[in-house]
């Protein structure tokens, strides 16, 4: 509930507006009750991205999961949860955002979690090549529509991702 309240501060105020006092009225808490649980501005803005890297994770990992083929799994996993999954109505740009504005280290533990896809999306059976480039290209996607940079229409967002996915798909 103060993790939702924080990015929401953000997306609509924008990270200006990120103080204790201002995310304690909008989770309808004390600050003494928000203090209990983040000492201090860094650390709820640690919460956050924490937060957004588990849900992130928890959402590829599934789908790697229940993928029926072997070769590309985590490369479709990555691009199936970014482009209809977890990315979709996700406060991800406000809380890289936050950590950014607040203390660009907070978001270590991402990079660490993005370098270890990159290290499966390498090893993964499919061209490393390929999957590097599906990677890529899905993050420059939702950069484009997170920041409004001409982003495609749904039609051709539905040939990128089939584009995509069909990149990353087991050889037979």
């Amino acid at each position: 509930m103060i993790l939702q309240a924080a990015s929401s501060i953000v997306r609509d105020q924008g990270v200006e507006h990120l103080t204790l006092e201002a995310v304690a009225k909008a989770a309808n808490v004390s600050k003494g009750g928000l203090l209990y649980h983040f000492p201090n501005k860094e650390q709820l803005v640690s919460g956050m991205v924490d937060e957004l890297t588990r849900n992130f994770t928890e959402d590829v990992q599934s789908r790697v999961e229940h993928d029926q083929q072997q070769a590309g799994k985590w490369s479709r996993a990555y691009i199936e949860s970014t482009f209809y999954g977890f990315g979709e109505g996700s406060d991800m740009n406000s809380v890289l955002a936050a950590a950014l504005f607040t203390n660009p280290g907070l978001l270590t533990n991402m990079q660490e979690k993005y370098a270890e896809w990159q290290h499966n999306f390498e090893n993964d059976g499919v061209d490393p090549l390929r999957a590097t480039i599906a990677r890529l290209a899905t993050d420059g996607l939702w950069f484009a529509e997170k920041f409004g940079l001409a982003p495609p229409d749904l039609e051709l967002k539905e040939r990128i991702y089939k584009e995509l996915m069909d990149g990353v798909k087991e050889e037979k």
